[in-house]
């Protein structure tokens, strides 16, 4: 007697097709990008911000470090509560979450409730990132459109940051600071409104449950390690203030592995950091933002204070970065990896990076824009739009239904460490150099300590592809 078949089970809502997919990709494109602006906006608007509120010196890096704190400690956390409630409602809520945030800052009367706003800001943007890019994932799942999807998406992301640069300044120059949190309401009501009209309800077929012990101590350790990492900006390596919350999350997130080791559901499966292809396009993106984001924080130093550039000027000086990514993603990488596959994509958009930074290391106290810097950010901006969204696309390739959120999580937490990581480590690098030089206040001695975290930015990005060419299996699956 043969067995009763069950039935297939059916998903609660079947992905869109055509144009409905792509109105999709740019509802969450716009929610990335919204997400990545709010990491620089507020950075050369900070100068007013402070003059309008009263704070002290000492305060002002809070208004950027509690946004990252924020959202880099609880990336993890988002990834795997959206997989438990579901991505549609995890990327809603985190969109009216972020407005009411926005709206708080913007209206802020002082100080406290300025960071109380951007802590808020972080903990929405922790959940609605890693919802975005597993709605992404889950959508498009294979062949051609999924790279040329990933490759919108990425640079999306990408613009928002070096568009936050953009208006930040004219903002700046030309409006209240507080629009620089205010601006987030449209971007928010679009999010809302093209989410609630066409996004599917592509839930995992399985939910996990919550790892309490793992969810507890990985939001500790990275709380720990971005704050030592920030502490960094402004103190030595050696310091204290640095040392010790580093070496308590470095011994955090080792307990927080052994918990993964051990429990039946864990927050973090193993597998998925271990696959030597998501290992490739995590270390990837880690070493991108690492090369990065030192070179748009010291260029617009160089910008303002030896070229004499308005805020504004200076936001817009960085306009090569947002068309090299975006050329680069849709005229180079999405022809590029049904070739080749991922890895070579990779390597040459790391190359591009690290060429971009060892270009720079020519700049002298003598330096003009057009002969000295525009070549360099549109060259950045190319190796971006390669490394980017097919590191992105290969974070999610072929991951269990029920990882992906993590999985989309992950990758934007080694973005999170890979920008304050990489922030601490080059200006404790400028700083020093400049320091030690025979006449430390000087704009040669200034630019010299630059040159020479670019240098070293530059051999992370040369060895981040060396270990990605050969880390990354050479096949062109992902693009099938």
């Amino acid at each position: 007697m043969h067995k009763a078949l069950r039935p297939t089970p059916r998903p609660r809502s079947a992905p869109p097709t055509s144009g409905k997919a792509w109105a999709v990709m740019v509802v969450l494109g716009v929610a990335e990008m919204m997400a990545t602006l709010d990491t620089s906006i507020v950075n050369i608007a900070l100068p007013s911000a402070q003059s309008d509120l009263g704070f002290a010196d000492s305060q002002r890096t809070w208004v950027v470090t509690s946004y990252a704190l924020a959202f880099g400690s609880l990336l993890l956390l988002g990834g795997r509560v959206s997989d438990m409630i579901g991505r549609r409602r995890a990327f809603l809520v985190g969109a009216l979450g972020f407005a009411a945030a926005s709206t708080l800052g913007g209206l802020a009367p002082g100080f406290a409730t300025l960071i109380t706003a951007r802590t808020f800001q972080g903990a929405f943007a922790a959940l609605l990132a890693p919802s975005a890019l597993s709605l992404l994932s889950s959508i498009f799942s294979a062949g051609r459109d999924r790279a040329r999807a990933f490759g919108v998406f990425a640079g999306l992301a990408v613009t928002g940051f070096a568009l936050g640069m953009v208006l930040g300044g004219v903002i700046a120059e030309y409006a209240s600071w507080r629009w620089c949190l205010l601006i987030n309401l449209p971007l928010c009501a679009f999010a809302v409104a093209g989410g609630t009209a066409v996004l599917p309800r592509l839930d995992a077929e399985r939910r996990p449950a919550l790892d309490l012990p793992g969810s507890i101590t990985v939001v500790a350790g990275l709380f720990l390690l971005v704050l030592g990492l920030s502490n960094a900006e402004g103190h030595e390596l050696r310091d204290p203030q640095v040392l010790a919350p580093l070496g308590a999350g470095v011994l955090v997130l080792g307990l927080f592995v052994q918990i993964q080791r051990r429990v039946a559901s864990p927050l973090l499966p193993l597998r998925v950091v271990l696959d030597r292809r998501r290992g490739g396009a995590f270390l990837a993106a880690f070493a991108m933002i690492v090369g990065m984001l030192p070179m748009v924080l010291f260029l617009s130093f160089v910008l303002q204070q030896q070229l004499g550039l308005s805020a504004a000027l200076t936001g817009l000086a960085f306009l090569p970065l947002i068309v090299g990514n975006l050329a680069s993603a849709h005229l180079l990488a999405d022809r590029l990896l049904p070739r080749t596959g991922p890895a070579p994509v990779i390597a040459l958009g790391l190359i591009c990076g690290a060429l971009s930074l060892a270009w720079l290391t020519q700049l002298d106290a003598g330096a003009n824009y057009a002969a000295d810097i525009l070549g360099q950010v549109l060259l950045m901006g190319i190796g971006m739009g390669c490394a980017v969204p097919t590191a992105f696309n290969l974070a999610t390739h072929g991951v269990d239904s029920a990882d992906v959120g993590i999985a989309s999580a992950t990758m934007n937490a080694t973005q999170q460490l890979g920008g304050s990581l990489g922030a601490a480590l080059l200006s404790s690098i400028a700083g020093t150099i400049t320091a030690t030089a025979t006449v430390p206040a000087s704009d040669t001695a200034t630019i010299h300590g630059y040159t020479v975290a670019f240098a070293v930015a530059g051999a992370i990005l040369f060895c981040g592809a060396v270990i990605c060419g050969a880390l990354i299996p050479r096949d062109p699956s992902v693009s099938h």
